[in-house]
């Protein structure tokens, strides 16, 4: 919980990686071996951790004996296996996602980026993680905002959120000594880590800014960022945020022809002031004195 947190580092890259796990599976699965040896392996009760590992290593197993596998309680005793249960190309869906959800926070980060796991598997995989978000400590946040996939991190966009509880929002603990404004500075430093991930894409960018849960601390970020303040989508979007300052958003509107721009504010949350303002720029008016 934020409140007992005394240690904040981003966790470190051998901090993450599982150093008990062998260079190399000394036991092999013989290649020639007949789908029904196979399957009695990985029914076995005395199966090895090694031996479960070399069988998962096989590309072309059958998805009948991973599932034979993946009621093997004794070989499910190891994460290991989970891990290469979960990853291998033909384990069912039905089996990998339950097993998924038992992961810890960097195993399911690795199953998400793994390029062996179907697409619908990292999805699943990537949406336990975004629900678990709000009870991971602020180091294991720091690691998923720099190196988690493009959709954990556009999750972590809201971290400076405060509110109730909810995936990337950072929840006040009652009797906590964490203060919201600590707390609130911490999610803002995963905020612009985030927006440094090389998973992220400029529509999950464009999708943050827009949510209602995006605060004054994500729309400023992004509108002053190197990267996405040059995007002309991400400007748009921006411009329909309730956040955006006069002076971003005068800049940003020059670009847009004003039939575009009009359309554009009639959904936009900007103050009725600044609006006009953009309106009366668009059109070549000078801005009223008041201003």
């Amino acid at each position: 919980m934020w409140g007992n947190e005394i240690v904040i580092n981003e966790m470190s890259e051998e901090n993450i990686e599982d150093k008990s796990a062998p260079h190399s599976v000394a036991t092999e699965i013989p290649a020639a071996l007949a789908s029904a040896d196979l399957l009695r392996t990985a029914a076995d009760p005395g199966l090895t951790e090694d031996l479960a590992l070399a069988l998962l290593k096989r590309a072309d197993l059958h998805s009948e004996i991973i599932e034979r596998l993946a009621k093997n309680t004794n070989a499910l005793q190891s994460r290991k296996v989970k891990i290469a249960l979960v990853s291998h190309p033909h384990t069912p869906r039905h089996v990998s996602v339950p097993l998924a959800r038992q992961f810890y926070t960097f195993d399911l980060m690795k199953v998400a980026l793994s390029p062996w796991v179907p697409a619908d598997v990292k999805v699943a995989a990537d949406d336990v993680l975004i629900s678990r978000l709000k009870m991971v400590t602020i180091g294991e946040r720091l690691t998923l905002a720099r190196r988690a996939s493009g959709r954990v991190a556009a999750a972590l966009l809201l971290d400076g959120t405060i509110s109730g509880g909810g995936a990337g929002v950072l929840p006040v603990q009652p009797g906590g000594t964490t203060s919201v404004a600590e707390i609130v500075a911490r999610g803002t430093r995963v905020m612009r880590i985030a927006l440094e991930n090389p998973r992220l894409t400029e529509a999950l960018v464009i999708n943050s800014v827009l949510r209602s849960a995006a605060g004054a601390a994500l729309v400023h970020a992004v509108a002053q960022h190197e990267k996405w303040s040059r995007r002309r989508e991400v400007r748009a979007a921006l411009l329909r945020t309730q956040h955006l300052s006069l002076a971003r958003a005068l800049e940003f509107s020059r670009e847009i022809p004003p039939p575009l721009l009009r359309e554009l504010l009639a959904s936009s949350r900007l103050p009725a002031k600044i609006k006009d303002q953009l309106l009366r720029q668009s059109q070549g008016s000078p801005p009223p004195s008041r201003y």
